[in-house]
């Protein structure tokens, strides 16, 4: 798993790019603070090499639970910046901080 940043000198945004290496899924979404948690709205396109990708613009100077959504399963970020507990979740999620 890959994120990537790249901060806009012209507005406050980050460009957030979600890598997952899923070979065998069907279907990967990134869900999470970002997008209030909406599968629907961040679905990752999957490359000829098997990984998912995608590119959310994200505000800036913040940081964002979330976590991946493969066929149905809920997937952490190895490569996140740091883990939180959620309570409503009974689980830690992946952290990006931009």
């Amino acid at each position: 798993m890959a994120i990537s940043k790249q901060y806009l000198k012209s507005k406050p945004v980050c460009k957030v790019t979600f890598t997952v290496p899923a070979k065998e899924a069907n279907k990967v979404s990134v869900i999470g603070d970002f997008n209030d948690w909406n599968a629907e709205v961040s679905s990752l396109k999957k490359l000829k090499n098997g990984n998912f990708k995608g590119t959310l613009n994200v505000p800036a100077n913040n940081s964002y639970e979330f976590k991946y959504l493969v066929d149905g399963a809920y997937w952490n970020d190895e490569a996140a910046d740091r883990y939180q507990w959620n309570d409503y979740a009974g689980a830690e999620n992946s952290v990006v901080e931009v």
